[in-house]
């Protein structure tokens, strides 16, 4: 048995512990070298292998080696990486077909390795310990096939101190044949009791990852993306819970997958009460060969439990993210405040413009200037110019050095607008390569956007958009990237001469994203990058890997925002929100709200601004400089701080959140009020993640409150209750 109480990993008598800070994960290989997953959850020391049941049950087959005993079949045993092929009728996490077109897998337990500091995996993100002081340890476990000659590595990563486990597989072809993955999860969780609800992240563009639970019941619940991208209408991102979890009390489970294309989750109750959970690559359109010696390396996926609740679990991927993931310069600096031209101009750029803009925007205290879409090749709407990553001088008026010199001249940083994956057929490099963009041999392509998605799993096609864009950051002082991606993938179809299977396309069109965005963010180490796609398509952790902060949406109406913003926080911490004040009426819903709503929401994230500010008041204005002085005076505190989810904007009347520090010394309250009725009942805002038994002192008002009170009976907005106003407490410990 396991008698440590340190944390770290552990194997003894066939039994692999791992144990964090406030969780322990155990799995065993038993007689037959079947590895069995016995349990994950909170902290235990001993062992957990008289879990797994046993029985004779009707049609459950028996593997040979279990000669006459009926009471051995793995159809119901709880298995750490489920295979088809050994009697397992449940979703296999791994599947293979061969040569003649045959499935089956029989992997057994050959070995394992411990070994200090976190494992990486070769072209893809991944969860990174730089620290000694991280303790963090990988564990390697090796299965085998001996007939199909193949090996499955289990990778586990373990960060004690963060709760965090992480999850990745990597295949290899021992043998002479050829064999194709079929399927991928890099993580599969039996709970072999116990009911459980299942949380997940719906939606759609300018309306994504709404938060939705539903208890696991005996049906197949699956989240997934055939997109090509991670997408708007799923995240990857599961949290499974017990019945009775709450966001501040229960046992809840977190998987997130470090990954920007298209993914699976699986949530399903089996015929013995058992419930599978699973999460890793789509399946579809997946078909990867393997030559003798090759390797396939599975995306990861980022676990972590927590007994505390749902908000404990989100701060636990908080943490691990915006410190494990995100890496570079900005990782730890404050972002500037900016102010991007898209809502002001559009496609009507040019030196006059960007200019004026950057004037008022110095005057207002804003830190940077973005200009987007517009300024490259012919680019005057979105039907050209996609893949000419040329300025137009002629169309701006002079060239980038020039610009951005004057605005530097202003105090402002610049910044720019791509789009790399993107191409249009009015352009010059599709004119000069058409077989660049994926298409359908023979067929006329499906636009989107009226653009095609250029085929990345080339590396001269990576190459090509990198020498460009070079070409653009080399010739003037850039100082931020927004990266641009505005459609989904539907013509699957590489020209490339060496593929022999278009079922590799996809994974290596994201292997090459992630080789351009490696290549960049080493060249230009002092560029701050933001992810995009349509807002938040791509909205996942194999991007934060390489752009630290991300547009969370297109919508960026307040109201909504506080509902995006609400399902985005389950899993992803507000560093790597992009949020801006717009103009209203909105661009998107048309709702007018004021302008301290607008800023209160955009600070639960990166802030910025998205309008023309020559089309505001004077007394608009003033709330600018008084909004962004507010930003950086609590800029540490929203970015460093604690997320607390304090009410449901989808059920309650307000939208609330704190951000509180990690000594428990300050907290930073919002809240927006979602309904008014008339004779309207009073309104009480709690807060949770103060420290029991403490006074806090509001720092306007100068009021004391017992931390207690608040957090069992809330904060009383006591000034005029309006439609859609918002409200802010800077609460500092007395």
């Amino acid at each position: 048995m396991t008698d440590s109480n340190k944390n770290g990993i552990f194997f003894r008598d066939g039994i692999f512990t791992l144990q964090t800070k406030n969780s322990t994960y155990q799995m065993k290989a038993d007689k037959f070298g079947f590895l069995l997953h016995l349990y994950y959850g909170r902290k235990m020391f001993g062992n957990a292998d008289f879990l797994p049941h046993q029985g004779d049950r009707g049609f459950s087959p028996n593997p040979y080696d279990a000669g006459s005993d009926r009471t051995y079949s793995l159809d119901f045993l709880p298995l750490e990486f489920p295979v088809r092929g050994v009697g397992d009728f449940r979703s296999p996490a791994f599947d293979v077909k061969y040569a003649d077109s045959s499935w089956g897998l029989d992997l057994r337990y050959k070995s394992y390795k411990i070994s200090d500091g976190k494992y990486s995996l070769s072209g893809l993100p991944a969860v990174y310990s730089e620290k000694a002081s991280d303790e963090a340890q990988t564990l390697e476990i090796i299965l085998e096939d001996d007939v199909a000659k193949i090996q499955a590595k289990l990778l586990y990563g373990i960060l004690p101190k963060l709760d965090i486990i992480t999850r990745s597989v990597e295949v290899t072809n021992l043998g002479e044949e050829t064999f194709t993955i079929e399927k991928l999860q890099a993580a599969s969780l039996d709970f072999v009791a116990g009911n459980y609800d299942f949380i997940k992240f719906y939606g759609r563009h300018a309306m994504e990852r709404n938060a939705e639970r539903t208890p696991i019941t005996h049906c197949a619940q699956v989240i997934s993306s055939r997109r090509g991208t991670s997408s708007h209408q799923y995240s990857p991102v599961m949290i499974v819970c017990k019945n009775d979890a709450t966001e501040n009390s229960g046992s809840v489970w977190g998987l997130n997958f470090a990954y920007s294309g298209g993914f699976k989750g699986e949530a399903e109750k089996d015929q013995f009460n058992s419930t599978r959970i699973q999460l890793g690559l789509q399946d579809e359109m997946l078909s990867y060969p393997l030559h003798k010696g090759e390797k396939f390396v599975s995306p990861e996926v980022i676990m972590t439990y927590s007994n505390n609740g749902i908000g404990q679990v989100s701060r636990n991927f908080h943490k691990c993210i915006a410190k494990n993931i995100c890496r570079g310069k900005y990782r730890d600096e404050i972002r500037p405040v900016l102010l991007n031209s898209w809502e002001a101009n559009y496609f009507n750029i040019s030196k006059d413009s960007i200019l004026k803009l950057a004037k008022d925007a110095s005057e207002l205290g804003i830190e940077m200037l973005v200009m987007d879409d517009g300024w490259f090749g012919k680019r005057d709407d979105d039907n050209s110019g996609l893949g000419d990553w040329i300025i137009n001088e002629k169309k701006i008026g002079c060239s980038l050095k020039e610009l951005v010199e004057k605005v530097n001249e202003t105090g402002l940083k610049f910044g720019i607008w791509f789009e790399p994956e993107m191409i249009n057929e009015d352009s010059d490099l599709y004119r000069a390569h058409p077989d660049w963009a994926l298409n359908f041999k023979g067929r006329k392509p499906v636009r989107g956007r009226n653009q095609l998605v250029l085929d990345y799993s080339r590396p001269e096609v990576v190459e090509a958009i990198f020498e460009q864009m070079c070409k653009v950051l080399d010739s003037a002082n850039v100082e931020y990237v927004k990266w641009d991606f505005n459609r989904s993938i539907n013509d699957v179809y590489s020209y490339a001469e060496n593929v022999e299977n278009q079922g590799k396309v996809l994974y290596d069109f994201v292997k090459g994203t992630y080789s351009l965005a490696e290549k960049l963010t080493s060249r230009y180490p002092n560029i701050l990058f933001e992810g995009c796609s349509g807002g938040g398509g791509r909205f996942d952790a194999g991007m934060m890997f390489y752009t630290p902060q991300i547009w969370c949406s297109d919508n960026t109406d307040a109201i909504d925002r506080t509902r995006i913003q609400y399902g985005t926080s389950f899993a992803f911490p507000a560093s790597t929100v992009g949020s801006h004040v717009s103009i209203v009426p909105n661009h998107q819903t048309g709702r007018v709200c004021p302008m301290k709503t607008r800023g209160v929401v955009a600070m639960a994230g990166t802030f910025g601004y998205e309008l023309d500010l020559a089309k505001i008041t004077s007394e608009e204005k003033e709330e600018i400089r008084e909004q962004v002085k507010s930003y950086k005076k609590y800029a540490n505190l929203i970015k460093n701080g604690d997320y607390y989810r304090l009410t449901n904007p989808f059920t309650d009347e307000t939208a609330s959140w704190a951000f509180v520090a990690e000594d428990k010394s300050e907290a930073l309250v919002s809240s927006v009020q979602l309904e008014m009725h008339g004779n309207m009942t009073p309104l009480y805002v709690p807060i949770f993640g103060l420290e029991n038994g403490a006074v806090y002192r509001d720092e306007e008002s100068g009021n004391l409150y017992p931390a207690d009170v608040l957090e069992e009976l809330g904060l009383p907005i006591t000034e005029p209750m309006l439609h859609f106003k918002a409200y802010q407490w800077h609460l500092v410990k007395a």
